[in-house]
């Protein structure tokens, strides 16, 4: 791909020394699906190059389920940066939670309709905003997949990890921990709201990962990325299974039941997952109080989203399937691993509108 720049394998350890890339995010460590939206397709290693600047202002329109938690925030912060440096204008949505669907779906046709010349969306739901993309398509206006996974297959590029592979390198942890033979573990298990494409996957791949391990996990209880929502279904949860050893799940869920887990006086008794990385599951790690996190660098999964919109709008060369490389924190490594481009910076406040 001649407009990729540099392409070449790369290693985990120079994902964690990435701070290095700072002041411009880029080259970046990423792995690209070949074949593009397949669910078998093979993951491979890539450096991720951007565009140096838009060759006009393109109007992106981007579209989040909420900006409830620091994730979102963390999208929001990669897609205004990127927008800003490549010099687009870029108008961002959010529907406020993951059972607004209607409300999305009317966001981005008002986003179209106000002449947005591309769009990026971090889908509430995985089919169900398959007949919009459809529409827009046939308009000739290319459609971002950023986060969360859509599955028309009528969009024009991804920008996204596997959560199938986030649920799983959570699984593994424990598995590795509680190997089979040893004693049975029993773990609570949060995967966040049903019906939403990434929570099917990392349900999916938390679950296989522990197969054949000590690890038990109890039926998952789903539910919004609300903190109520999640602190609910833990406290529910650690009522109903007083043997519980584990709580995995949202980051949300990790974050929030941090508080209930002190003040039962289950610290070193029930310690906590979550299969994302944030800001508060970044911090209780280093402070001790969450035990491990995949990261998937989700600013950066907003940075390249915009510049796959503004490569196509271009006629460029892009990469139609693409996601940073993931990589698993906690005591052992969260010192060497720096928040730059995983995270959004301290005190960021949401950005709606570039240029």
């Amino acid at each position: 791909m001649k407009n990729l720049g540099r392409m070449m394998l790369v290693t985990a350890a120079t994902l964690i020394t990435g701070a290095a890339y700072a002041a411009d995010w880029y080259p970046y460590d990423a792995a690209k699906i070949e074949p593009p939206f397949a669910a078998d397709g093979k993951s491979v290693d890539v450096t991720y190059v951007p565009l140096d600047k838009a060759s006009k202002p393109w109007n992106i329109c981007v579209s989040f389920p909420h900006m409830k938690d620091a994730y979102w925030l963390g999208v929001d912060y990669g897609v205004a940066e990127e927008a800003k440096r490549l010099g687009v204008k870029m108008n961002l949505f959010e529907a406020g939670g993951y059972t607004e669907l209607d409300k999305q779906i009317s966001q981005i046709e008002d986003c179209v309709a106000a002449g947005a010349q591309a769009v990026v969306i971090g889908a509430i739901s995985a089919d169900g905003l398959n007949n919009l993309v459809s529409e827009i398509h046939k308009k000739n206006i290319p459609v971002i997949d950023v986060i969360n996974g859509i599955s028309s297959p009528d969009i024009s590029a991804k920008s996204l990890v596997s959560f199938y592979t986030m649920g799983s390198e959570a699984g593994a942890y424990l598995a590795k921990k509680h190997p089979a033979g040893s004693e049975e573990v029993e773990v609570g298990w949060f995967p966040g709201p049903a019906g939403a494409g990434w929570v099917s996957a990392a349900n999916q791949g938390f679950l296989d990962a522990v197969k054949g391990s000590a690890v038990k996990v109890l039926e998952p209880k789903f539910g919004d990325t609300g903190k109520e929502v999640q602190l609910k279904l833990v406290e529910d949860a650690l009522q109903a299974n007083p043997n519980i050893r584990y709580i995995a799940g949202t980051a949300v869920t990790a974050e929030a039941a941090q508080g209930v887990i002190r003040e039962r006086g289950l610290q070193g008794k029930v310690d906590l997952l979550s299969f994302y990385m944030t800001p508060g599951v970044y911090e209780g790690i280093k402070r001790g109080f969450i035990l491990a996190s995949p990261a998937d660098s989700m600013v950066i999964q907003g940075r390249i989203a915009v510049d796959q919109a503004v490569r196509i709008l271009e006629g460029k060369d892009y990469i139609k399937h693409v996601g940073p490389k993931i990589f698993v924190v906690d005591p052992s490594n969260i010192k060497d691993v720096s928040p730059t481009n995983i995270l959004p910076p301290d005190g960021y406040k949401p950005v709606f509108n570039v240029n």
